[in-house]
């Protein structure tokens, strides 16, 4: 038994009259020149691909189809103290303005674990 060829065109129809019957709404958007997608630890991009919409009832569903993929890692933003904290854990400690600012960044911002650092290192 023999298959018949079936033309791209044809297929297409064929899968949209059977995802049809199925109760979803499928459309080929179009290429994307880049898509960018942000995680909390890391993002994504996309670039070059072809995004298709699938709709389920009130529902959209997106797919992302070839491309070319890369990923980045979040960059943690440095930690930059007040005038106010340095102020505040220098009197404290006893210690300099210059001493109680590089606790604080070590401490990350952590005002009672800056000072129990400088008072650690006193004794």
């Amino acid at each position: 038994m023999t298959m018949r060829r079936v033309s791209p065109r044809q297929l297409r129809r064929l899968q949209a009259k059977m995802l049809g019957n199925l109760g979803l709404d499928v459309k080929e958007l179009g290429r994307a020149s880049r898509i960018v997608i942000e995680l909390d630890d890391k993002t994504i991009i996309v670039e070059n691909a072809n995004v298709f919409e699938m709709r389920v009832e009130n529902e959209s569903i997106f797919q992302i189809v070839g491309g070319e993929v890369s990923e980045e890692g979040k960059v943690e933003e440095k930690y930059e103290p007040s005038n106010e904290d340095v102020m505040l854990v220098a009197a404290q400690a006893g210690v300099s303005e210059e001493e109680a600012r590089s606790a604080l960044r070590e401490a990350n911002g952590d005002l009672a674990k800056a000072i129990l650092l400088l008072k650690s290192k006193k004794t």
